[in-house]
């Protein structure tokens, strides 16, 4: 009988043993998703938060007022004033900007009220004492190299090429800024593309040209485009003056492919690839070229063309892609 009586006892004792073990592992389990669901949660609305306005920008610290490390913004516009004072009264607001050139292919002159406006936007937002420069660089001739011309008053090193109809925040072109001051004579941008042999073709010597979904799809790019993209200003004397001619000829001639051709010209400088930033950006614009139908088509033309030219394929591809892991959770 006692020994029938112990044995309830014991089996009783691992009973409860069993049951207060699993109550502490449920809870823990409870406590981990709790933590998981509080973490998903906060970093949702942090990005949320920054997501709702282009213009909603995150706080930079203090930067040098030193001119030779700003920066100047050279601008390609053509018909869009909207977009162009929308522009420059939001990247005149970039603590490192030095100075804005305005590139102007326009037959007639920019009007009183369009400069009377732009230069009321950079003066009414100084930086320590210091205004950013406004300058509109006239050409006579409507050609697209002109957005490449070399410019003789500008004063930094870095150049941060940029179409009238995108926006990115401050804070990430300041990043970007940053990346090219590490690699200062690669290019650094924020809208990548690539290229590829194509196996289709009999010729070993012909390429294709893939925009945005072929680098998704691929993970891979060789090239970010001029529309929104750091260089060193060196590079406008080399493509003005040292870049073989016909290059220039055939982008004039069909009024496409300058971004393509400046990508191949640093990178037969430098033997290496661009490098991509990630950015958000805003296209404030509904029209342009490569809105057009056959647009890849004749991007892949310019690709051969300008290779054939170099008499190789300079272009470097590369996966890596550099983000500011201050602003996100997962990275």
């Amino acid at each position: 009988m006692r020994g029938s009586c112990c044995g309830w006892n014991r089996r009783t004792e691992q009973r409860f043993r069993l049951l207060a073990i699993s109550t502490v592992k449920s809870v823990k389990i409870k406590l981990l998703l709790c933590c998981c669901v509080a973490l998903t949660l906060l970093a949702f609305s942090t990005s949320a938060s920054s997501f709702v306005v282009w213009n909603n920008q995150t706080p930079l610290p203090p930067r040098s007022s030193d001119s030779r490390r700003g920066y100047s913004i050279v601008m390609n516009t053509w018909k869009r004033y909207d977009l162009l004072k929308q522009s420059i009264k939001h990247y005149s607001s970039c603590p490192r900007l030095e100075s804005v050139h305005i590139v102007w292919s326009e037959p007639n002159p920019p009007s009183d009220i369009l400069l009377k406006f732009l230069h009321h936007v950079v003066k009414s937002k100084p930086k320590d004492g210091r205004q950013v420069k406004l300058r509109f660089d006239i050409n006579k001739e409507d050609s697209l190299n002109n957005r490449f011309k070399e410019i003789k008053d500008l004063e930094t090193d870095a150049v941060f090429s940029i179409d009238d109809d995108v926006i990115f925040p401050c804070s990430s072109v300041e990043f970007a800024f940053d990346v090219w001051q590490s690699a200062p004579d690669t290019m650094v941008g924020f809208v990548p593309r690539v290229h590829w042999m194509d196996s289709l073709k009999d010729d070993d010597n012909k390429f294709s040209y893939g925009g945005w979904w072929s680098v998704w799809w691929t993970g891979t790019y060789s090239m970010v485009l001029s529309k929104a993209a750091f260089f060193h200003k060196k590079y406008f004397n080399i493509y003005t003056n040292e870049m073989p001619s016909s290059i220039r000829e055939y982008v004039t001639k069909n009024r496409n492919c300058e971004d393509i051709a400046m990508s191949f010209l640093v990178a037969n400088a430098t033997g290496a690839p661009p490098v991509w930033v990630k950015g958000k950006i805003f296209e404030i614009g509904s029209t342009g070229i490569s809105s057009l139908g056959g647009h890849s088509e004749r991007r892949t033309e310019c690709v051969n063309r300008f290779a054939t030219v170099y008499g190789r394929m300079p272009l470097v591809s590369t996966s890596v892609k550099a983000v500011d892991s201050r602003n996100i959770w997962f990275w």
